[in-house]
């Protein structure tokens, strides 16, 4: 996923020192992420002055890790604010921070709040096992999303309504995995998905709804796509 931040190197050490992702140049830009199957954040060189707006296309990033409290307490340690973890509703264990230039991000726990294990993680090592488990765009014509991606290759892996606050969230891999339950709509799914390795791209669906386009979010690349491309809501999606 492409981001344009004012200063990529800065940006970069927040990826790397808190939140314990790698870092690798690239051109004039610089890719931070997890090793693994997982998608990788691209800092390009922009003008900055990025600020989180609920009615723009671009959402947030999310990290799967073992054990939220633990991550967020770690934060904490490092001056890092956010939101104290919780259960929302039935569909994940979570709480939420910005990085420097404001981007948002949330922190997913792969098993609900009375599920998680005893020594889920190592205290020492937070995030060993975290992932960048969902890239968040907001759509209000989620059948033109979905005709889209999935005639990129991507696959659906799980619708969840989330009635009281006016949204359903619609979630898509590059994957051959086939959930738990064939109902995608079964609360089981939720979390056999957290645990996955690889990154979803999760759609939040307001019907009939528009969003702004954001300058600071670049689209998306793909490894193997043959062209550029353009998404159904105008974003670049380019060969990776």
């Amino acid at each position: 996923m492409r981001l344009r931040v004012a200063d990529p190197k800065k940006l970069a050490s927040f990826y790397t020192d808190v939140l314990s992702m790698s870092v690798r140049q690239q051109g004039v830009s610089l890719r931070v992420g997890y090793p693994g199957q997982d998608a990788d954040l691209l800092l390009m060189p922009g003008d900055g002055g990025y600020t989180h707006d609920t009615g723009q296309r671009y959402w947030k990033i999310g990290i799967t890790v073992p054990d939220v409290d633990l991550a967020a307490a770690v934060l904490r340690d490092k001056g890092v604010e956010g939101s104290e973890p919780r259960q929302f509703l039935d569909i994940g264990y979570m709480c939420h921070l910005k990085d420097p230039e404001g981007f948002v991000i949330e922190l997913l726990q792969h098993d609900f709040e009375e599920n998680r294990p005893e020594n889920a993680a190592d205290p020492d090592a937070p995030f060993a096992k975290a992932c960048i488990g969902q890239i968040t765009l907001r759509t209000g014509d989620i059948a033109a999303e979905d005709a889209f991606y999935q005639a990129q290759g991507m696959r659906l892996l799980s619708m969840q309504d989330v009635e009281p606050y006016g949204f359903d969230l619609h979630f898509y891999a590059f994957t051959d995995d086939v959930p738990p339950n064939p109902d995608l709509w079964a609360v089981e799914n939720r979390e056999w998905l957290w645990k996955r390795a690889y990154t979803a791209l999760e759609f939040q669906h307001v019907a009939g709804a528009r969003f702004a386009n954001v300058p600071d979010y670049g689209g998306l690349e793909v490894e193997g796509l043959a062209a550029p491309a353009r998404d159904a809501f105008g974003d670049p999606v380019n060969p990776g």
